[in-house]
């Protein structure tokens, strides 16, 4: 049986978060090469399987650059985000620049993918997928757009289709970090500092905005913890063990 550890975070700085997955990341990796290097069969059973984990969160406002990104997709100087009280990072995830802020979801599965599949793309496939039937709870008719990421509202309309969710991961050993980003009832004129994800002859929506009513984070958290958990095929288990032991 595949187990997973969920944590809700709440509102959180992302240099604090960024910090924790780093520290249950290399635990996991930590025991994975603990498992490989076991020299018998006895040794090995001692060590059990790294627990993965799934990290809700919500972060105050902050644009984050991914590896292969473009600084100049920052369209304001740095004091002006001063100014408004954003905080920005380049960080060690794939993708060019995001907006993270109050109203937004974001999800860090920090998983093995020995334990499920050992394929980065499927991966990203699967999790666009939850995000997907995420969104069809609310009447959303969502998608992706080929030679694009993220997931899409009105895909068939060209320019006028909107993203939705954001995705940037990081992996190594087969162990990932880092994840997507589903604007719930995100302040959306915060994504005008910046060309998001580098992409820009496109917008940017909400659930809210596509509902047309004001949709909540808890509404969201619920329905996107159910369809991960039913595409990736875990159980959550209780409790929750500190980095070092995870």
């Amino acid at each position: 049986m595949k187990l997973l550890q969920f944590e809700d975070l709440g509102l959180m700085r992302y240099k604090t978060c960024w910090d924790y997955q780093e520290e249950i990341f290399k635990t996991i990796i930590r025991r994975k090469i603990d498992r490989r290097d076991a020299a018998d069969v006895e040794d090995l059973a001692s060590l059990p399987l790294p627990t993965s984990r799934l990290l809700f969160v919500e972060h105050p406002h902050v644009l984050t650059l991914g590896k292969s990104g473009d600084a100049n997709n920052v369209l304001v100087k740095p004091a002006r985000l001063a100014e408004l009280g954003v905080d920005y990072f380049p960080i060690n995830r794939g993708g060019d620049i995001t907006y993270h802020g109050p109203g937004q979801l974001v999800a860090y599965p920090i998983l093995d993918l020995d334990q499920f599949f050992s394929d980065i793309h499927k991966y990203l496939r699967t999790l666009e997928e939850a995000v997907i039937r995420t969104c069809s709870e609310f009447g959303i008719v969502a998608g992706r757009i080929e030679g694009l990421t993220g997931v899409w509202v009105d895909v068939e309309a060209g320019m006028a289709a909107r993203k939705i969710c954001a995705f940037g991961v990081k992996s190594s050993r087969w162990v990932t970090m880092h994840g997507l980003a589903l604007n719930v009832d995100s302040d959306l004129q915060f994504f005008d500092l910046i060309v998001p994800c580098g992409i820009t002859d496109r917008g940017v929506t909400s659930i809210s905005k596509e509902a047309g009513r004001k949709v909540e984070l808890d509404e969201v958290k619920s329905k996107l913890k159910s369809h991960l958990q039913q595409l990736f095929g875990y159980e959550y288990t209780s409790g929750l063990e500190s980095p070092d032991i995870c």
